[in-house]
């Protein structure tokens, strides 16, 4: 992928695993948060039950655990139905209860572990970030050098995996069913958060969500995103005040095709200006890599670039060249 190529190191084979891979489940985000938090603690190997107990609890601290799989898809042996009769107790004891862990240590070898650097379509990522070893109660899980590197020093990913979770997550929560999968994510009118089209329900934060889709690094400079914070602003490549002329007939402008994250001196300096060839190049690759997400972030480009179908990204180029041209004629 163009997108591994811009930057061929670790980081973005985690992103790409993270932010690409496929969504039946959001076991893969508990695994991240699990694997970055023994990373961490620098050791080479870690008992499976340990990496186990760690994931087991980043899902029971989940809101819902009925929400980390599509409406109707849970089994009564499921590992998410057991989650479900062993959320409470494993909260009023401050971690997992022995149970949930054993149905852990049973089910992620296979069941997320396996799965974890695949890809959708283009195979595994280049790096892989742990290996299992041994058998039965004695398994224990090798972390990677790459992974022991990213977890001492994770920058934006701690982030970026939270906010693509929710994004899963509420795309999965019953009460927002499938409109969220099949109309895509909004943006609200402070501009800091990916909200539902219709009810205007709270995602994440849209610092977050995309993030990972530009390598964690300020649009404009290129320089890396140490954190979120206020400094990384959201911007509008195509300016957002051009709407407000009375003369703009081209598409809405406050959307995510059209928003990116840069640091507080190159938005403050970019100002409303028209961005540069270069910058137009930067913003179609990186819609690109939204589009090969999976729902809903993949939908609202769908739905706002109206790119569909096997030739979604020709459309997608002609959408950001008819802009171009509209800026052009009005100018």
């Amino acid at each position: 992928m163009q997108f591994y190529l811009d930057e061929p190191t670790a980081r973005t084979s985690w992103r790409l695993a993270i932010l690409t891979g496929v969504n039946t489940r959001t076991y893969k985000f508990a695994l991240g948060s699990a694997l970055l938090e023994v990373g961490q603690t620098g050791r080479e190997v870690v008992p499976l039950r340990e990496l186990a107990s760690r994931y087991a609890a980043h899902l029971v601290n989940r809101a819902e655990p009925t929400h980390q799989a599509p409406p109707g898809t849970v089994g009564e042996r499921d590992f998410l139905a057991i989650l479900g009769q062993e959320r409470n107790a494993s909260i009023a004891s401050g971690e997992p209860t022995d149970r949930l862990v054993d149905a852990a240590v049973r089910s992620i070898p296979t069941m997320v572990m396996q799965k974890f650097h695949n890809l959708r379509v283009t195979g595994a990522v280049a790096h892989t970030f742990y290996a299992l070893s041994g058998d039965g109660t004695n398994r224990s899980v090798r972390l990677s050098p790459e992974l022991r590197n990213i977890a001492t020093d994770p920058g934006v990913l701690a982030d970026e995996l939270a906010a693509r979770w929710a994004i899963v997550e509420a795309s999965f929560a019953a009460s927002i069913g499938r409109g969220l999968v099949q109309g895509g994510v909004d943006i609200d009118g402070e501009l800091s958060t990916l909200v539902t089209p219709v009810r205007r329900v709270a995602v994440t934060s849209i610092r977050g969500a995309i993030a990972g889709f530009q390598h964690g690094r300020c649009f404009y400079c290129g320089q890396p995103m140490e954190d979120l914070s206020t400094e990384v602003q959201v911007d509008h490549v195509f300016p957002f005040i051009w709407m407000n002329t009375g003369s703009w007939r081209g598409p809405n402008l406050n959307h995510v095709w059209n928003l990116v994250l840069a640091c507080a001196p190159c938005n403050l300096a970019k100002s409303d200006r028209r961005p540069t060839t270069a910058e137009v190049e930067r913003l179609v690759r990186r819609n690109d890599v939204i589009a090969s997400s999976p729902h809903p972030l993949r939908r609202t480009i769908e739905i706002t670039m109206d790119a569909t179908g096997a030739r979604a990204a020709q459309h997608r180029r002609r959408f950001m060249l008819d802009v171009v041209n509209h800026v052009s004629d009005r100018r």
